[in-house]
């Protein structure tokens, strides 16, 4: 089964807590506090498998999540980090953030990408000790990993796409020329997913072609099964449309034509900018002339070069592989997608802080204030001075003025509440 996009939600791990500790050693008096960070967590990291050609995995699983750290110990000792998650995926995939659909990264190039980081390691009690504060009674929580949901969008890797209406002969072209073997048969929509070949054209020297199935009138509006795979096209250097000139199938050769490419257009004006030969195909069935004249006339006026052949005896067959090479070499490599945003530049973007008053009582929110809180030892005096400071710095105590808050008035941070005191 061919799958070409998946909705899949990624989860970083967590970092480990820091520990609270102190050394305990007979005769060694005050030893100190000696609690170690806990360990980072595991990144999520995407990487290429050439022996992927789809998204099927992807269908029945749909969460991943990587491991957390391991708390710190006593005796300075981190808390180990959290295995990352390897998740492998076809060469081509697009990686889309779901919520603004935009792109993460283009695995084309081969190259691991981490989509999201591990939370750092909470720090234990002796990363606060000081001469003034010497047995620190408080650590860090770790912090959360990133995790979002992701679209997974595969986008074919090919230099030449064949185009054309169902039972044109595009699989026979492919099958002629490469060693691909797709289905062949006298029947629409004999092929059901795109297919891949190379062709060999010197020593060291070769493209790699794709038959795009299910193209008809409607297309781009999700009829036939060009829908499906019109996204494959994209990122083609090259289209070779192919057209049945016989009219066996009692259709004008040149209207044909012009669905084809109203469709490419109305999918995306990219597609309608890509250059193009025109392949009149089943010249051997050919009858009326004016068939093939007439669709000449039409890729003329539109600077496409034209081209007639068979597949069922190779006729022109050589001259259409020059012609496809000798195009394919002035043109840029395939096209690869810059990234628009990463999962910590959201993070950070997100890093917003709300004073909202309810029945008298100013409440907080905000998501980073979920680690400060699981920071703090509300029940040491240094903890909460370290709490306070914090805040201070951050400016909530000034949104909280700005919000008209006066000597006494009732705070809430998610279930922590108490007095304001200016």
């Amino acid at each position: 089964m061919f799958i070409d996009v998946a909705n899949i939600h990624i989860r970083a791990g967590s970092g480990g807590n820091g520990a609270i500790s102190f050394h305990r050693e007979k005769y060694v008096p005050a030893g100190g506090p000696d609690g170690g960070d806990g360990g980072r967590g595991g990144d999520i990291v995407f990487e290429v498998d050439d022996n992927l050609s789809t998204l099927l995995d992807f269908r029945y699983r749909r969460k991943y999540g990587a491991e957390n750290g391991a708390d710190g110990r006593g005796n300075n000792m981190t808390g180990r980090s959290g295995k990352p998650l390897v998740i492998k995926v076809p060469r081509g995939t697009l990686i889309r953030e779901a919520a603004s659909g935009l792109l993460l990264r283009d695995m084309s190039d081969g190259e691991r990408f981490t989509a999201a980081q591990g939370g750092r390691g909470g720090f234990g009690n002796a990363r606060f000790a000081t001469s003034r504060r010497q047995a620190p009674r408080f650590a860090k929580n770790g912090m959360r990993g990133e995790e979002a949901d992701v679209v997974l969008e595969l986008k074919l890797l090919a230099d030449v796409g064949l185009i054309g209406f169902p039972n044109v002969g595009k699989s026979t072209l492919l099958s002629i020329v490469s060693a691909a073997r797709p289905k062949i048969a006298n029947y629409h929509f004999t092929t059901l997913v795109p297919q891949l070949g190379v062709v060999q054209v010197d020593e060291g020297v070769s493209y790699v072609m794709a038959d795009i199935p299910g193209l008809i009138e409607g297309a781009s509006e999700g009829l036939g099964l060009g829908h499906e795979f019109l996204r494959h096209v994209e990122r083609c250097r090259l289209l070779v449309h192919m057209v049945d000139v016989s009219g066996s199938e009692g259709r004008s050769p040149v209207e044909d034509f012009n669905i084809i490419n109203h469709e490419l257009g109305a999918f995306s004006p990219r597609l309608a900018a890509l250059p193009q030969i025109v392949v009149g195909n089943k010249i051997d069935l050919l009858q009326n002339h004016d068939f093939e004249n007439d669709l000449r006339r039409r890729a003329d006026s539109l600077g496409y070069p034209f081209l007639e052949m068979s597949g069922a005896t190779t006729q022109g067959l050589p001259e259409l592989l020059q012609a496809i090479w000798q195009q394919l070499r002035e043109l840029p490599p395939v096209q690869t997608y810059e990234a628009e945003t990463t999962l910590t530049r959201r993070r950070e973007q997100e890093k917003v802080t709300t004073v909202t008053v309810e029945e008298g009582v100013y409440v907080v929110e905000g998501e980073w204030l979920y680690n400060l809180l699981g920071s703090v030892n509300f029940s040491d005096h240094e903890s909460l001075q370290y709490l306070h400071r914090v805040l201070s710095a951050n400016g909530i105590y000034e949104l909280l003025r700005q919000e008209g808050i006066q000597q006494g008035d009732t705070v809430s941070i998610y279930d922590i509440e108490f007095d304001y005191v200016d």
